[in-house]
């Protein structure tokens, strides 16, 4: 389970350190249960956002099965995927 209270802190501190790999050390290590990937946008085929931003969207990933899958469902999510946006993405 990701609380809205983590999802809120983790958009603050992305918007404050920005979607990159630097970042997402901060990410982890201030959020030690929460599984974290960074990607691009356009490597996301399937899913809809959880929240959109200018400059990346956050995607929840339920790991409970087998196989990792991206959910809308934070009752059920595991991690969080920061995608970062090209300025092109609109």
């Amino acid at each position: 389970m990701i609380s809205e209270s983590d999802l809120d802190q983790i958009v603050a501190k992305t918007h404050e350190i920005g979607a990159h790999k630097s970042g997402l050390l901060v990410l982890k290590q201030n959020f030690p249960n929460i599984h974290f990937t960074l990607c691009s946008d356009d490597d996301i085929i399937n899913g809809k956002p959880l929240r959109e931003y200018p400059l990346f969207n956050i995607y929840l990933v339920n790991t409970s099965e087998h196989c990792a899958v991206l959910t809308n469902d934070a009752d059920n999510a595991s991690g969080v995927v920061i995608a970062w946006r090209t300025e092109d993405e609109d």
